[in-house]
């Protein structure tokens, strides 16, 4: 029996080649799968990001964008004068823009109005919108269409609305049409008080005067305005609308009275016309409260347009300029020998024509011979002769005590910027002529205000009150708070400065000073004349400095007035200030409603018997 060969029927072998292929396929399975797994991934990832953990931030990019803000100006305080007139003030006024691309491209958008006490969506036409924009604004349909319609992107609609109308406009949510605020300062009294006030930089910041030492105080901080708007440029009616209000700066209230600085400010610029003088200053102060009611420049500044001014004469000399005083320091030594009890108003010297100390002469602005003087005459007719030998009673170191005792070599900081300090040397420093000249006014310096502050302290029984420019501030809701006071301090007793008084009020009704009387009222003065030294750079003096400075009514001194005229033209002995100071001090005794004078006049002896 033959054997088959035939194998069982089943599947044929592989052979290497379809294994290869097998493989392959696999792999790209794999990989392929590998692949959509990771797609897969980055686009969950991606979702994850967007829907999950990047929602806020991605909100808030698209509102941020959607966002549109107007800055809302604070109003910068005003200066006030002591009876409330207003001396500065600004005034917030708005330009209304448009973008004629936004505004000229719907035909209706929606608006949120108040409806009882609470609000509605509306749906307003372009023509309706025209219209009410028309009425808030005070301007015709046809204006206002032309002004919207277009494509610029910037064009004006209507400039310096009020705040009030500006509210309105925004209001009507008109599309594409914004606005944009600014603060103007206005200087209602114009160069009344000018110097005092000072005036603000293109930036509304303070740059003279009350408004550069007060800017704090005066600024305010600015409000916004937020509001929602979709991308064709149309306010969402129900979206973002966030109000902050701005913050008005505080207004100042000043001691001045604005009638009389008008007054003070006419008859100084009077005097100095008069004479030619370089300029002048003059101060009134009540004695008891140290209020500074009237300071006075020539040339005074108009801050409406300080440009006009000369830069030298935009500040306020009565406490920037340092000059020798003069005679009027000859009150000081009196009142220093009265306190120490070195001396009274009859106390008799023999006053010769010069007098030799310590190899330095003395002489006086007058001839005379070999005269007998009361301590009240050497006042009286203002004798540095007399004053010198008077003044030998007090030692270097007295005669330094005093005069700082009386404020003189300290800024009075009433709150002017560039208030001076003077020049006092010690008396280590004093040479043998300067030890004698600071009894007659002469080898230091002093403002006309520390002047002042010196015969208020003698006016107001001894006690010395430090001058005050601002008196109050008030907040933006109406509360007032009185500003801050100096102490005072009693620097002579009242008994001396009775005597200082006396001796005051007899210079005008027996001395040289008879052309200061008022008729009615008592008073009390002393004139000074200094030379002023040259400003070119060359030692020397090229002119004089003259001064007055009185008070009244001398039964119980309510106001001072101080008058200053510097490098004024011709000849010394005929330059006085007195009509200037007769006629300031009758404006305020009246203003003031002062009464007349009672009881008699002093009138000391000025001769030794």
């Amino acid at each position: 029996m033959a054997t088959s060969t035939k194998k069982p029927a089943g599947r044929p072998p592989r052979r290497p080649l379809d294994r290869d292929r097998a493989g392959s396929a696999t792999r790209r399975l794999r990989v392929g799968v590998g692949v959509m797994l990771a797609l897969l991934l980055v686009i969950g990832g991606r979702l994850l990001l967007v829907q999950g953990l990047g929602v806020g931030g991605y909100a808030q990019a698209g509102l941020s964008k959607r966002l549109q803000t107007t800055v809302l100006p604070a109003e910068r305080g005003s200066i006030l004068d002591a009876s409330g007139k207003v001396l500065a003030q600004s005034v917030i006024r708005y330009n209304i823009t448009v973008d004629q691309t936004t505004a000229s491209n719907f035909t209706e958008y929606r608006r949120t109005e108040k409806d009882g006490d609470g609000t509605k969506v509306v749906t307003v036409s372009r023509s309706q919108a025209i219209s009410d924009l028309a009425g808030v604004l005070g301007m015709t349909v046809d204006q206002i269409t032309s002004a919207v319609t277009g494509d610029k992107r910037f064009n004006y609609v209507a400039r310096n609305v009020t705040p009030d109308v500006e509210g309105r406009v925004s209001d009507l949510a008109f599309p594409g049409v914004y606005s944009e605020g600014s603060s103007q300062r206005v200087y209602a009294q114009g160069a009344v008080a000018g110097n005092l006030v000072g005036f603000v930089g293109s930036d509304g910041t303070g740059l003279a005067g009350v408004e550069q030492t007060q800017n704090s105080q005066l600024t305010g901080k600015d409000g916004k305005r937020t509001f929602e708007i979709g991308a064709d440029g149309l306010r969402i009616p129900v979206g973002t609308d966030e109000y902050t209000p701005a913050q008005n700066g505080q207004t100042i209230k000043l001691t001045i009275n604005s009638d009389l600085q008008y007054f003070t400010q006419q008859a100084l610029q009077s005097q100095v016309d008069r004479y030619s003088a370089e300029w002048g200053i003059a101060i009134v102060e009540d004695t008891q409260s140290g209020n500074i009611v009237a300071m006075a420049d020539s040339n005074a500044m108009d801050p409406n347009d300080p440009g006009k001014s000369a830069a030298k004469d935009r500040g306020v000399r009565a406490v920037t300029a340092a000059y020798e005083p003069g005679s009027v320091e000859k009150t000081l030594t009196m009142s220093a020998l009265l306190q120490e009890g070195k001396a009274n108003p009859l106390s008799e010297y023999t006053v010769p024509p010069t007098v030799t100390i310590d190899g330095q002469t003395f002489a006086d602005a007058f001839t005379h011979g070999t005269e007998k003087r009361t301590l009240a005459g050497i006042l009286g007719y203002s004798m540095n002769t007399g004053t010198v030998l008077a003044g030998q009673a007090l030692s270097k170191q007295d005669r330094y005590d005093w005069l700082t005792k009386f404020g003189i070599g300290q800024a009075p900081d009433v709150g002017l910027p560039g208030e001076a300090n003077g020049i006092l040397a010690t008396p280590d420093k004093w040479d043998g002529r300067q030890q004698n000249t600071v009894l007659f006014g002469q080898g230091l310096t002093q403002s006309t205000l520390q002047t002042v502050r010196a015969y208020q302290t003698v006016a107001n029984n001894g006690l010395l009150v430090q001058p005050r420019l601002i008196d109050g501030y008030v907040g933006a809701n109406g509360t007032e708070h009185k500003a801050a006071t100096q102490p005072s301090n009693q620097v002579i007793s009242k008994a001396t400065a009775q005597q200082v008084k006396d001796m005051l009020e007899s210079d005008v009704t027996k001395g040289e000073v008879k052309p200061a009387g008022i008729d009615g009222y008592r008073v009390g003065a002393k004139t000074g004349t200094s030379e002023a030294p040259r400003e070119d750079g060359v030692p020397g003096y090229d002119g004089v400095t003259s001064s007055l400075i009185g008070m009244a009514p001398m039964e119980n001194p309510r106001f001072i007035v101080a008058v200053v005229i510097q490098r004024p033209k011709g000849d010394i002995f005929g330059i006085g200030n007195a009509d200037v100071f007769r006629s300031v001090m009758s404006q305020t005794l009246r203003l003031y409603n002062v009464p007349p004078s009672s009881g008699t006049p002093a009138a000391l002896p000025q001769y030794a018997q």
